[in-house]
């Protein structure tokens, strides 16, 4: 085989080759983007389901008013203290015991999984009675797994 014949085989080997891996690309690009929506889809009806229900009493004293989407992989709950003002309240306190008990919690949590397993991070803003704005929880997605 002549110089210019091998060459020649190993540009066409070159080329298949570039052109499989640009196709496996666009492929994976597709399917990722595919499965992308249907995590959306499904997050987005999960908010719309809790939303449906608020606003609830999840614990005495705590309501949960509303929960939102407000950034790609943050969700955020929003949530009344009904029983507190914020003028007399020890927010240091109630802000440092309340965000212990949303790690625990959210570990074990079954209705989270879904933000688990797609790295979601989890913001719990709390107001008092007359919605002035108390503390927001901010749970990472290692803190929870």
């Amino acid at each position: 085989m002549t110089e210019k014949q091998s060459r020649k085989k190993q540009n066409i080997i070159l080329f298949t080759v570039i052109g499989i891996a640009a196709a496996l690309a666009v492929f994976f690009q597709f399917y990722l983007s595919e499965n992308a929506d249907e995590v959306n889809t499904e997050i987005t009806q999960l908010v719309s389901k809790y939303n449906k229900n608020c606003p609830l009493t999840i614990q005495p004293g705590i309501r949960l008013d509303s929960v939102s989407l407000p950034e790609k992989q943050v969700v955020r709950y929003n949530l009344t203290l009904i029983n507190v003002e914020k003028e007399t309240a020890e927010l240091d306190l109630i802000g440092k015991e309340i965000g212990e008990s949303i790690i625990n919690t959210a570990k074990a949590n079954s209705g989270l999984e879904v933000f688990r397993e797609n790295d979601f991070t989890l913001i719990y803003q709390y107001r008092d009675k007359k919605k002035a704005f108390l503390f927001d929880v901010k749970v990472l997605p290692d803190q929870y797994k």
